[in-house]
């Protein structure tokens, strides 16, 4: 186990916050310099860092603590019905878990997906460069979960293989087939993926009590929030 205390950590200037209007936010970032392993990447995922392409970091607001990370208890996790229906209108599509994906055809399908659902979005307009550095493969752990109909790719789940389970890093889809609910799939799929792995948790990274863009985290139970630096379950 790596001692933190011996990690050089750096922290952005103020800036405006991405979730809440009228909000100012500053990161905390790990040394880009230092030596990250998975067994690193676990113990920061454990108190609340997050991966975004290359760098890790976490909130470290001084007036705001309403960023809170959460992860699904895998073993406890029960699908609620609309979750059970998704689940059960896809049983016709393929997931399959890899880690050197054709990246072209990835990033059309991220190119669509931000266009046609985040066009008022920080990552509008996409680009490749971005693309790339935001989702790039990193430390080795990196793997892309593909949903495909036939030969037809229609979601990826990006998350990254910890010690203690997968971390969602984002997922895009195919926007023009609401019916099959591929965001909710794709999170049942990772919890799945989990479970075949025999790792505990999935992190989903940080929910935010006034962000309507983070409800859907709540909709996945039992949900572990790390809370005061203990992880406090809510059920």
């Amino acid at each position: 186990m790596t001692d933190l205390s011996n990690l050089k950590l750096f922290a952005t200037q103020p800036h405006p916050c991405s979730y809440l209007d009228d909000q100012e936010a500053t990161t905390l970032f790990i040394d880009p310099n230092a030596a990250v392993d998975q067994a690193l990447y676990t113990q920061l995922s454990q108190i609340g860092f997050r991966r975004s392409g290359p760098h890790l970091y976490r909130p470290h607001c001084a007036h705001c603590s309403a960023c809170i990370s959460c992860r699904i208890p895998v073993e406890s996790f029960r699908p609620n019905r609309n979750q059970r229906r998704c689940w059960n209108r896809n049983t016709d599509l393929s997931l399959e878990l890899v880690t050197e994906p054709d990246r072209d055809e990835h990033y059309r399908l991220y190119e669509h997906y931000i266009n046609t659902r985040h066009g008022d979005g920080d990552m509008y307009p996409p680009s490749r460069a971005q693309y790339d550095a935001f989702l790039s493969r990193a430390w080795g752990v990196t793997r892309y979960l593909e949903v495909r109909e036939g030969d037809q790719l229609l979601a990826v789940a990006v998350c990254d293989t910890l010690s203690d389970g997968l971390s969602a890093v984002y997922t895009f889809f195919d926007s023009t087939q609401p019916r099959r609910s591929l965001g909710v799939l794709g999170v049942l799929a990772q919890i799945e993926q989990a479970r075949v792995l025999s790792l505990p948790y999935v992190y989903l990274g940080y929910w935010i009590k006034h962000c309507r863009k983070m409800d859907y985290k709540t909709q996945y139970r039992p949900l572990e929030m790390l809370v005061n630096r203990r992880w406090v379950r809510v059920t």
